[in-house]
């Protein structure tokens, strides 16, 4: 974290900084005078609820472009001074977003969607660090931070920024409320369709690639343990040894991924008895669809896992 902080001193010290106070009102009357308000949010999920809450009202911008870990992606100056100018900056909460608290930013504008269930976060078990992406080198450790793959909590994510938008835009409350409702049947939706498809999986072990299904395995009850794998990374002889041990004392026959691995990654896994399933955490914009048809690919991947057995 320390040479994180120098990184981020020598950006933020360009940064002009906006003050708190009745500037934070300017940005909340753009709807009235003909601008739409511009919401930022720190990965896609927030981005999804909040364009289908506020769909035809505001505008919604999540600023990181291509492929990579909003979690712990680095905004440049330029990004940081229109997160400063927003009418509101959604945050994720459970420390997402590590470069938040190193940069100066409106506080009366910013909402933490989870801050309703922060006495439910989950801890990461164990510490890893690891390089991937050009994120570069970070480690899991502290709270989870995945906190919508728990379909309830999802959402209240989308609740806490109907409030939001309600709160700061009250003469469009009906069209918010209204859209919310919409988003949370869908949500139900889903949370249903996983918790009748996690049932086939009780009691059985399951390796993860990534540690970041805390919250799906609280919520489903899913025996999950995870290592640090990349699906774009072969892994090294090390990282098949441990993934042996493992096996030895958690004997799963399925492993879930972030993205589909090399062919010869899944091959070996094949070999040793794990079935490789694509489960998208959706932390960042997919390539095709959308938050929900990636949710119903999901269940959808385990679904056929159970037919198959």
């Amino acid at each position: 974290m320390r040479s994180f902080s120098r990184r981020w001193a020598a950006v933020t010290a360009s940064v002009t900084v906006i003050g708190c106070g009745d500037g934070a009102e300017r940005a909340s009357e753009s709807a009235d005078n003909g601008n739409p308000p511009t919401v930022y949010v720190v990965n896609y999920p927030l981005e999804y609820f909040a364009t289908r809450i506020g769909a035809g009202v505001v505008s919604v911008e999540f600023p990181m472009a291509g492929d990579g870990d909003p979690a712990f992606w680095q905004p440049d100056a330029e990004t940081i001074r229109a997160l400063q100018q927003a009418d509101l900056i959604l945050l994720n909460g459970a420390d997402y977003a590590k470069w938040v608290p190193q940069v100066t930013l409106p506080e009366r504008r910013l909402i933490n969607t989870s801050a309703s269930f922060a006495d439910r976060y989950l801890r990461v078990a164990g510490v890893v660090t690891h390089t991937h992406g050009p994120e570069g080198e970070h480690s899991h450790e502290g709270t989870a931070f995945t906190t919508w793959l728990d379909a309830t909590l999802a959402i209240q994510q989308a609740d806490a920024i109907r409030q939001a938008f309600s709160s700061r835009w009250p003469a469009h409350r009906e069209g918010f409320e209204a859209n919310f409702d919409n988003l949370r049947a869908d949500l139900e939706s889903v949370d249903g369709a996983m918790t009748t498809v996690a049932a086939a999986f009780a009691g059985i072990p399951i390796v993860a690639s990534h540690p970041v299904y805390q919250y799906l395995a609280h919520r489903y009850d899913l025996d999950i343990e995870s290592v640090m794998w990349e699906p774009d990374v072969m892994p090294s002889a090390a990282d098949w040894r441990e993934l042996q041990r493992l096996l030895g004392r958690h004997p799963a026959t399925i492993m879930l991924w972030e993205g589909e691995p090399l062919a010869e990654t899944g091959m070996r896994l094949r070999e040793l008895g794990l079935e490789p399933v694509v489960f998208d955490p959706t932390a960042n914009r997919p390539d095709e669809g959308d938050y929900l048809t990636v949710a119903t690919a999901n269940v959808n991947s385990l679904r056929n896992i159970v037919a198959n057995w």
